[in-house]
């Protein structure tokens, strides 16, 4: 049970770091550079703000516990599409097979967080039950 919520939390706080400290931090100290992914993928400015924030906001609300299951499920997938695209955004425009293999690495270690959820939950919930 401790393995679970182990492996659940060092999942959880690499996808905060890299989906939503490293691009937020990005937008606040290095502006210039806000664009440098989507830019070459032939998005416009705006889009790598817009994405920023969703990609924090939704980092934010699956590391935190008070968030509400129903709100932590659509970050979830707001994130995996967000991953899904970028791959697919790579393998049509620049083909370069590390700026794909990124995202794919990201993603797994999302589905890791997801998945360590579900169990971390199920075993808290069992704990409880069981009488001492």
């Amino acid at each position: 049970m401790k393995k679970n919520a182990i492996i659940f939390w060092a999942a959880t706080v690499f996808i905060f770091l890299i989906e939503g400290i490293m691009p937020i931090s990005t937008l606040l100290f290095a502006p210039q550079y806000t664009n440098t992914g989507t830019r070459p993928l032939g998005y416009p400015d705006y889009f790598a703000v817009a994405l920023i924030l969703c990609k924090f906001l939704g980092s934010l609300a699956i590391l935190l516990p008070q968030v509400p299951g129903k709100l932590k499920e659509w970050a979830y997938a707001g994130l995996s599409f967000n991953l899904f695209f970028a791959v697919l955004s790579h393998i049509v425009v620049d083909k370069n097979i590390s700026f794909i293999l990124m995202p794919v690495i990201v993603g797994i270690i999302l589905a890791v967080s997801y998945v360590y959820k579900d169990k971390r939950m199920n075993s808290a919930t069992i704990r409880t039950a069981i009488p001492s």
